[in-house]
């Protein structure tokens, strides 16, 4: 069997992990966020590659792409996730198994991050968990991919 090809996207301001609001985001910016999931990664036997983007065209543009290279999406759509539709019907019509990651408690902040557009075609949802999260979503597509235990659209935490 081929190794397991993971696409993590990463939005809007996750480049400023570290600095940015770290009582809510933890101080491990984003380039020690890159190499810890490229540790997660080998520790799993999965290929990985993690892009990050504040643009939302870009993130539609990889979600499309990803079906040549990869077999799976884990996504932090940051912002987007409670605004793109573009980002959602992308990933509802590449049909790739995603894990939808947030850092933060999105569930317990503003009333507008309440809703998960992304989240809609999402396999499952890590929320709250610090940047584990990461490494929880790559444990779930590992254990989920490696039983062809994925199915259909996880329910939204909405």
């Amino acid at each position: 069997m081929d190794k397991l090809s993971v696409l993590v996207i990463n939005g809007p301001n996750l480049n400023m992990l570290g600095s940015r609001e770290p009582d809510i985001y933890g101080k491990t910016d984003y380039q020690q966020l890159v190499r810890l999931i490229d540790k997660w990664a080998a520790e799993l036997d999965i290929r990985v590659e993690t892009r990050q983007s504040n643009h939302e065209g870009d993130i539609v543009d990889w979600i499309q792409d990803a079906p040549s290279s990869f077999d799976a999406i884990v996504i932090n759509p940051a912002a987007y996730t409670h605004t793109s539709i573009a980002i959602l019907d992308a990933l509802k019509a590449v049909m790739l198994p995603a894990v939808e990651v947030h850092i933060s408690d999105v569930r317990a902040r503003e009333d507008f991050r309440q809703i998960s557009y992304a989240g809609m075609a999402c396999e499952e949802h890590i929320i709250g968990e610090g940047i584990e999260g990461y490494k929880h979503a790559l444990q779930y597509l590992a254990a989920a991919l490696s039983r062809d235990g994925l199915g259909g659209a996880g329910e939204p935490w909405r």
